[in-house]
């Protein structure tokens, strides 16, 4: 145990929109989750013996009063249960108190718990929120869960399964869970592309999970754990949703327990939301390479090696084509910025993987979800598999930085 603590899951937080609250009666009379037992499980990146986690009021307009938490194993080892194994649940404290109160805008840490886990194994958390919390702007949470999480009105963190649990796919509250690790993090900033949209409910096949499973598989997961700080609908520069990859860099990335590696792969959302007239996409472009380089200055000054992804094709998405193809000028002009490679220390090809050899402006259809934007599990294991080898090691050589060079 070496007192370090390194982050092995995260969820990005955002403001809950309005359809993304918990449905009715966990949000009633202008409170949520009021005498209400939340179980969420989730997905680690490492193996830990001792584990922490981070309760978030990050978006909170009234103080966040938690009354009991609790950790388990799932039924099965699955995600998305809402059954926990016989004998594996733990009591979660804060200060040696059984809850804790946040104040509006704070995360708080709980007290250590042993509790062993291994790498790429699902945990289950739940939590019962006695007074509830103003609904209207109030509750934090990560919509894109991909995971079903489960609510029930009363105390119920112990019980094995829970009574008349209601289903919602989303997780609230939680945002990272910690470990007395020795491992480094890489945190991926993203958008829905990373946080899994057009991948498997409950089946943790996002890009970021395939990855995880094949560097596992080559004996590379040991040492090093893997972040998904994806967001959908989120941007580099302004609006979008959730807060924008520059305001939530800090947060999201360069104050993650133990990263040491940073991978940028957004902008698609910046492109496709601003006018499709060649001075509009020319200027985008534009801010979004100099965005590119304020990343990845900050991250270098932090310690922090920072990587690349081109930006994937969205060939005849409504409502991002365009007929006169002035996003698609803005991609390939983007794409071949982030080539070059002067602006990060090395560089992902997301979009030689996933393109369509015939037509480059559109994603190959065995890995469309049907959208033309997102990608099914076959894509996001293409985007896995352009990972190379032992990507994830400190000071990459010039070699590195173009070994997925020009197309």
């Amino acid at each position: 145990m070496t007192g370090r603590w390194v982050a092995i899951w995260t969820a990005a937080p955002q403001q809950a929109e309005p359809a993304n609250l918990p449905p009715p009666p966990f949000t009633a009379d202008g409170l949520a989750l009021r005498d209400s037992t939340l179980r969420q499980t989730i997905r680690v990146s490492a193996g830990a013996r001792r584990i922490r986690l981070r309760v978030s009021n990050a978006f909170g307009a009234a103080a966040l009063g938690v009354a009991r938490v609790g950790v388990a194993l799932p039924d099965g080892g699955r995600a998305g249960v809402s059954r926990i194994a016989p004998a594996t649940s733990c009591a979660v404290t804060f200060a040696g108190r059984p809850g804790v109160v946040a104040a509006p805008g704070e995360r708080v840490v709980s007290d250590p718990v042993d509790f062993p886990v291994a790498v790429a194994a699902n945990v289950t958390v739940t939590m019962y929120l006695a007074e509830g919390l103003p609904a209207a702007g109030g509750v934090t949470g990560h919509p894109g869960s991909r995971t079903t999480s489960y609510l029930t009105d009363g105390d119920h963190v112990t019980d094995l399964r829970l009574p008349r649990a209601v289903p919602v796919d989303h997780w609230y509250l939680l945002d990272a869970v910690e470990s007395g690790s020795a491992a480094a993090a890489a945190v991926i900033l993203g958008d829905s592309l990373t946080d899994g949209r057009g991948s498997t409910t409950n089946g943790n096949d996002r890009w970021p999970d395939q990855l995880l499973d094949l560097m596992h598989a080559r004996g590379e997961a040991g040492g090093v754990v893997l972040l998904n700080q994806g967001i959908g609908g989120n941007r580099v520069l302004t609006g979008g949703l959730g807060p924008t990859v520059l305001a939530r860099l800090d947060r999201d990335a360069l104050a993650v327990a133990g990263v040491q590696w940073l991978v940028i792969f957004a902008g698609l959302n910046d492109i496709g939301a601003t006018d499709a007239t060649d001075a509009a996409q020319r200027q985008v472009a534009a801010e979004l390479r100099a965005a590119y380089e304020q990343i990845a200055a900050k991250a270098r000054a932090a310690g922090i090696a920072v990587y690349g992804a081109t930006l994937t094709p969205f060939g005849g998405n409504h409502p991002y084509d365009d007929p006169a193809g002035h996003r698609e000028a803005a991609r390939q002009a983007v794409n071949a910025w982030i080539r070059v490679g002067r602006g990060f220390d090395a560089v992902l090809d997301f979009d030689r993987a996933v393109r369509d050899p015939r037509d480059p402006r559109k994603v190959r259809a065995a890995l469309d979800s049907g959208d033309h934007l997102h990608l099914n599990p076959a894509g996001y294991r293409a985007l896995a598999g352009a990972v190379p080898a032992g990507f994830f090691r400190p000071n990459p050589s010039p070699a590195d930085r173009t070994r997925n060079g020009p197309p």
